[in-house]
């Protein structure tokens, strides 16, 4: 029998982790930690206290998730892809509503964003689909029909909250689950065709005001410094203002004035900009870049197309998260909501995240692990 076949204990499994993925995601987090030290003036219990908290004990449970047999998420794919899909249901009725969006739920004890949640069940619910399809079927309507239901719905929901981020976040991570599993490249051309000339009626009539406003903010943030354009004029500041080696850690000005909006979340990576320059951007982004080169590497190593498409459409879900939001910060995107992943303030944001890399840790680490082929969702 195979060596990694055999029963083993959860404490000798936890020896067989590939240890270099978390500790890139616990360098990651502790620049979190120490950005929103930062961004918060220094004060310990505005939020560096409970993000590191949160970040520890979601680590915890990444190593839970990562030690549980990948036979276990294989089972769950799909009802948590339902219960995720109900959360969303529940979102349209019973959701707390901030700043003009209804995207949250009150749990009592905590405040749960089942959009977040969504991006990973959609993953996992994608990977055991592609994983029970003949490949031969891949490309058939059936196999499109399934795959564009499994994106569609969430996508549709979260459109209504609504969050034009996350729903373009869940379907481009959908999408590059499809082109994965080996849809045959006619359909690929025809798509991006329909797509990109269907672009200017989905900016006429699918986007709302506000989400119109962003744009041309984004085309022209000079129309409007002091409203409209004052966000990303200012972040622009912020990051030129640190030049290549930054003004040091807590010294920037930017952030202890609150010039930028948003400075612990969303638009952190100004902090990181003034206090630590070009250098100290450039080092984050190279453990970004060192964090999704090594996911790549695990999903490489595993032989059953589950655990491959789980891998990589986990790891396209964190690499847009940062793709998206640096883009925003630096002016060469739209503002659309988009958090620094592991480094921005936000709980339902780390759990899914760390969630997601003990699912990439247990695909990996169960790689020999043989899975069924079941019927599933197959139409």
């Amino acid at each position: 029998m195979n060596a990694r076949t055999k029963t083993s204990s959860p404490l000798s499994k936890l020896f067989e982790i590939y240890w270099l993925l978390p500790m890139l995601v616990f360098l990651i987090g502790l620049v979190g930690v120490a950005m929103i030290y930062s961004a918060t003036n220094g004060i310990w219990g505005y939020g560096a206290k409970q993000h590191l908290m949160r970040f520890v004990g979601g680590m915890g449970l990444m190593f839970v998730v990562a030690l549980t047999n990948i036979k276990v998420w294989y089972a769950l794919a799909y009802p948590s892809y339902i219960a995720a899909l109900i959360l969303l249901v529940g979102v349209e009725f019973v959701g707390d509503e901030v700043n003009g969006s209804q995207r949250w739920l009150d749990l009592g004890l905590m405040r749960l964003q089942p959009s977040e949640l969504m991006k990973m069940a959609v993953v996992l619910a994608l990977a055991r689909f592609y994983h029970d399809l003949p490949r031969w079927r891949v490309s058939e309507p059936s196999g499109i029909i399934g795959a564009i239901l499994l994106i569609g719905l969430p996508v549709g929901f979260v459109l209504k909250q609504p969050d034009l981020g996350t729903s373009l976040l869940i379907a481009a991570t959908g999408v590059t689950l499809i082109f994965l599993a080996g849809i045959n490249w006619r359909i690929i051309i025809t798509t991006g065709i329909a797509t990109v000339v269907a672009i200017p009626l989905a900016y006429t009539y699918g986007l709302k005001d506000y989400q119109k406003a962003r744009w041309k903010t984004f085309m022209n943030p000079d129309q409007d410094p002091t409203d409209a354009g004052y966000q990303i004029i200012q972040s622009k500041i912020a990051l030129g203002s640190g030049g290549v080696n930054g003004k040091g850690f807590t010294q920037g000005t930017q952030a202890s004035l609150k010039y930028v909006p948003e400075n612990r979340t969303d638009f952190i990576f100004t902090v990181i900009g003034e206090e630590f320059g070009f250098m100290g951007g450039l080092g984050t982004i190279a453990l970004y870049i060192m964090t999704l080169a090594v996911c790549f590497w695990l999903a490489s190593q595993c032989k059953h197309i589950f655990s491959r498409l789980l891998i990589y459409g986990l790891a396209t879900t964190f690499a847009l998260y940062v793709i998206i939001n640096l883009a925003m910060v630096m002016g060469l995107a739209p503002v659309v909501g988009v958090p620094l992943a592991l480094i921005s303030y936000g709980g339902s944001v780390m759990m899914t995240v760390l969630i997601g890399f003990g699912l990439i840790l247990s695909a990996h680490l169960h790689r020999e692990t043989e899975l069924p082929r079941g019927s599933g969702l197959l139409l």
